[in-house]
């Protein structure tokens, strides 16, 4: 199981404003899939065959990267929106809204020395610029919602090491730039990663969530996103005790009660990835006793398809989650070195695993489709 962990932790590929806005945790189930950021990648073809994938599921969300990076690649002053309109413009195509990833910093905008887009901006204003000139594009064109950061609980992708502080002042930066655009635009925290605080290493997310909140980044944002990736066990059996699942709103110290402590009990969880890898360099899973083991590092793919079942029903019967973004429409290869190349419902040569029938045969049936 530690190295289940451990991999956990790799995986993955998120001023205050004066009126915070709030989802409502009867709010209507948000389903989505996620695609990191893969479709600015692809040519007309297999971006139509991607997102035509989220209409066959039911879904209704496309979780997708809008990579700082890819907009500013060469300055502060030169824009590039070409390559993702074409995937705005798609997704309004198919009526699908868009869950946008605000993160990865150009090489102009890193601290000196360092050499990963992965580093925090040097300085914050310039990402809220960035932040600002999107709601301005894209607002009106069909965005449910903007996550600012991915996995910032983690210096895999807030680097050189995690800083709630540092975060806070650009989650609040960017989501009020946001709001001057959008007065209603939903914000979320940069989804948080199910570790464990370790020195040198990641933050558990309700320590790193009580700081965000102690600085006041609570009032800035609509929903708390958060990545309880539960596998080789279902999400309705990791509940009941201690687990990524349990971190939500079951433990004595959820990131439901951290929200409460500090006035924000109404702030719902959105689930911004779950899923379930199969394939890599250890052992699968099928989900029995006998059949995990401190070698497991992935699931069968009938496993998975259970994990996309459950967690759908589990979802669904639960009003404090906003939202399930499914992580990933389609395996990213076939090298057996790392599990973060099968995640997908599909794999690499688009050929359907059993979940992707599973996941939209459960959406149809919990009434969660979106058309």
């Amino acid at each position: 199981m530690k190295l289940v962990l451990t991999l956990l932790v790799l995986l993955g590929l998120l001023s205050c404003a004066a009126h915070p806005v709030h989802i409502p945790s009867t709010r209507p189930l948000q389903i989505g899939v996620a695609y990191g950021n893969t479709l600015i990648g692809m040519d007309d073809d297999e971006l139509a065959d991607a997102l035509d994938d989220a209409v066959s599921l039911g879904a209704g969300v496309v979780r997708t990267d809008l990579a700082w990076y890819d907009i500013q690649p060469r300055s502060a002053d030169d824009y590039d929106w070409t390559r993702f309109d074409r995937v705005v413009d798609e997704a309004r195509n198919r009526d699908l809204k868009l869950l946008l990833v605000l993160a990865y910093t150009p090489q102009w905008a890193r601290p000196p020395g360092c050499d990963s887009s992965m580093c925090a901006p040097a300085d914050p204003d310039r990402f809220a610029d960035f932040a600002r000139s999107a709601a301005a594009r894209y607002a009106p064109q069909g965005v449910l919602a903007w996550e600012i950061w991915n996995e910032p609980n983690t210096p895999g992708f807030w680097a050189p090491e995690v800083d709630p502080d540092g975060y806070t002042v650009l989650l609040r930066s960017a989501s009020a730039a946001i709001r001057q655009v959008d007065p209603s635009a939903l914000i979320l925290l940069g989804g948080l990663a199910s570790v464990d605080t370790r020195p040198g290493g990641g933050m558990a997310p309700q320590e790193f969530l009580s700081r965000v909140c102690e600085l006041g980044g609570n009032e800035a944002i609509s929903a708390i996103a958060y990545h309880p990736y539960t596998y080789p066990y279902l999400a309705s059996e990791s509940r009941a005790g201690p687990s990524p699942w349990s971190r939500i709103d079951a433990d004595r110290n959820s990131l439901r009660d951290v929200a409460a402590r500090h006035g924000s009990s109404d702030l719902p969880v959105w689930l911004t990835e779950y899923g379930a890898p199969t394939d890599g360099p250890g052992q699968a899973s099928d989900g029995t006793a006998s059949g995990t083991s401190d070698q497991t590092t992935h699931v069968t793919v009938q496993r998975q398809a259970e994990i996309a079942r459950d967690v759908l029903r589990t979802v669904a019967a639960d009003p404090a989650i906003g939202a399930l973004i499914w992580y990933s429409d389609r395996d990213l290869g076939d090298d057996t070195e790392t599990n973060l190349n099968f995640y997908g419902l599909r794999r690499s040569d688009g050929t359907k695993k059993p979940a992707f029938n599973a996941f939209r045969s459960a959406v149809t049936q919990l009434g969660l489709a979106a058309r």
